[in-house]
């Protein structure tokens, strides 16, 4: 589900689609100029009645840990308990040019958010002093009839990966090849949980897709509508380990036959979700919601549709 200019009427109606195509989950991210995901979530979520939603993802830097997770629980209850909460560190240019942050210790803050987050969200209580937290303090909050949230992190570089493993419980990346989540965040990020003695991990590849027999014009929107991701330093060094000359060489483009057999090619590589991100006409998002349709019901494997316009 897109988010730019989202309103709580339109999410209602994308997450009751989405909900009956039979999907088992929908995705919403968190852009800095964007409505606020978790209130739209917590009041267009109560729409459904099954699906998971999921945040891919709240920034963390302009959140502190004790509100997001004030926020998580609270939205969590009004969900019936179906909120996965996807946090990360964003990008060093949205941090320090549009907010006006530090980004200079991405990695430490990671981990010493997850230190004080996963305390407050399981016993909403936390005693923690770090080099970029200090925090002692309650929540008051009365969501004992369903479980805590799960925490998943946007992951893409090793060091990020391992804290992934480590402290969360998995990841949600986007526009990270197949290859390259296949070959090197799976076996990191199971290494990593595993070392700590932690289940074995949520692996979500968040994917651009266009179901199309037109695979240049295809090619050509892709590179168009996705040209950030070429220049932002995470996705770049995505885009080299996977041997991407452009973001389309990273997205899934072509007919039915060939979605499938990417999703397929996912699973087999220990992907445990596969997010799709509709692109496209209304024509092409249309096909690929159908497309991913079919592939849910006819597959144990389970696509998950995330941001339709």
């Amino acid at each position: 589900m897109a988010n730019e200019g989202a309103t709580a009427n339109g999410i209602i109606e994308q997450l009751m689609r989405i909900e009956q195509l039979d999907f088992d989950s929908a995705w919403m991210p968190g852009i800095p100029n964007g409505p606020d995901i978790l209130t739209l979530l917590a009041l267009a979520g109560r729409s459904t009645e099954r699906i998971e939603i999921g945040t891919a993802i709240v920034p963390t830097y302009p959140r502190h840990p004790v509100a997001m997770a004030a926020q998580a629980l609270t939205v969590n209850d009004a969900l019936g308990g179906r909120l996965t909460l996807g946090i990360g560190v964003s990008h060093q240019p949205v941090i320090e040019r549009q907010y006006g942050l530090d980004y200079s210790h991405p990695i430490a803050h990671m981990r010493e958010y997850l230190q004080v987050l996963r305390p407050l969200l399981e016993h909403q209580s936390v005693n923690f002093r770090g080099d970029h937290f200090k925090v002692r303090t309650r929540l008051a909050i009365s969501t004992n009839r369903y479980a805590p949230p799960s925490v998943l992190i946007a992951a893409l570089a090793p060091r990020m990966v391992g804290v992934a493993g480590e402290l969360a419980d998995g990841t949600v990346t986007f526009m990270a090849g197949i290859t390259t989540t296949t070959q090197a965040i799976v076996p990191g990020i199971v290494a990593a949980a595993a070392t700590a003695n932690r289940p074995a991990p949520r692996v979500i590849i968040g994917m651009p897709v266009m179901c199309t027999d037109d695979v240049e014009a295809g090619r050509a929107f892709a590179n168009q509508q996705f040209a950030l991701y070429g220049k932002l330093p995470a996705y770049k060094a995505m885009m080299a380990s996977e041997g991407a000359a452009s973001p389309a060489d990273i997205v899934v483009i072509g007919n039915e036959a060939h979605i499938a057999t990417q999703v397929a090619r996912s699973f087999d590589g220990g992907i445990t979700d596969f997010q799709a991100t509709p692109f496209g006409t209304p024509e092409d998002i249309e096909r690929t919601i159908t497309c991913l349709a079919t592939i849910r019901r006819s597959h144990e494997a389970k696509p998950h549709t995330a941001r339709g316009r």
